[in-house]
């Protein structure tokens, strides 16, 4: 199987809901919630791919060649590439599928492990939260469980279920409280405050806690002085506010007052291993990837992810390859050219 024959199948098996645009961009599917694309006129979901794309790479092949090394360290672990799967749900009343949260997050979980990669998993309230931890543990923890902003008496049972499952880390997607999904079920997810952020950072103890959802200096700053270990830049794939700024465009200023205090990682538009290194190249530690992972699991099941991810880690050994950074620490602003809006 290759990846061409991934997104064949992909589009095959979705078409009741993805039409597998040759560019994920979110211009086909603008409104189609429940479903893929973006809330309201679509225009977050189109502007963190349009803005990413606005950011140049400045080439370079006048050095002492040294190879180009991908690896990264995360949670007193290593990883291949410093790319990770988002966390994407609602298998059934997003993509019309059969396949269940806890079947969906084992195959991308499995699929990224054998990459080198991990996932974070999403959660969903319609199975038990246990269901997708049972393939992370099976992987020694190699996972990182992402919980709603549900009300804190069940967003801490479920901390307390990740963390024994012994997880790498564990996450809390904020952003989601304003996802027009759950509220169609009938459940309740709420914004979180700083104090709700240091319960849940205490609850974890000492695995890795991580807020995803942040569009702000402010937000940054605020989940710093919970105790997070880091964040991820989000505007939900477009999903939850209408009429947004793209992830890229808050990155850089965000990694500048962070200052290396707590790890930035960052989605939203990521489709290659270029916009993985522009993003890298902008202040990000990591960068997550979400509806072309699900895609490729559609399309290949465990499988299909890992060839995604390899895919995606080529493209960035490449993109090194031409700028001159022969290690992700070597990967500077310098190496970008940025659009004066910034």
């Amino acid at each position: 199987m290759d990846y061409k024959e991934v997104l064949e199948t992909a589009r095959k098996v979705l078409a009741a809901k993805c039409r597998v645009c040759p560019v994920c961009d979110g211009r086909a599917c603008r409104g189609e919630v429940p479903g893929v694309g973006g809330k309201g006129t679509g225009a977050t979901f189109v502007r963190n791919v349009a803005a990413l794309a606005e950011v140049k790479l400045v080439l370079d092949t006048l050095y002492a060649d040294r190879g180009q090394d991908t690896s990264c360290e995360f949670f007193g672990r290593t990883f291949a590439m410093p790319v990770f799967a988002a966390p994407i749900g609602g298998m059934k009343l997003n993509y019309g599928s059969d396949i269940g949260e806890a079947a969906n997050g084992e195959r991308v979980v499995r699929g990224a492990h054998a990459a080198g990669s991990a996932a974070f998993t999403g959660d969903s309230p319609d199975e038990a939260f246990y269901g997708p931890l049972e393939a992370i543990k099976a992987l020694d923890g190699w996972g990182v469980p992402t919980i709603k902003p549900w009300a804190m008496k069940q967003a801490l049972a479920r901390m307390a279920d990740a963390v024994a499952a012994g997880v790498m880390a564990v996450a809390m997607d904020v952003d989601a409280a304003g996802l027009v999904n759950v509220k169609l079920r009938g459940e309740s997810v709420y914004p979180k405050s700083v104090a709700d952020l240091h319960a849940l950072v205490e609850a974890a103890g000492k695995t890795p806690f991580i807020v995803k959802g942040i569009m702000s200096v402010k937000g940054a700053l605020k989940a710093l002085e919970a105790g997070c270990y880091g964040i991820v830049v989000s505007n939900h794939g477009g999903r939850v506010l209408d009429h947004g700024q793209s992830t890229v465009e808050v990155l850089p200023e965000i990694a500048q007052a962070v200052n290396g205090r707590m790890k930035v990682f960052v989605d939203g538009g990521v489709r290659s291993g270029v916009d993985v290194f522009k993003m890298l190249a902008l202040g990000a530690d990591a960068v997550l990837i979400g509806r072309p992972v699900t895609m490729s699991a559609f399309g290949g099941g465990a499988e299909g992810v890992e060839i995604y991810l390899k895919k995606i880690q080529s493209e960035l050994t490449g993109t090194m390859l031409m700028t001159g950074a022969a290690t992700l620490a070597e990967i500077g602003r310098d190496m970008v050219s940025v659009p004066a809006y910034f």
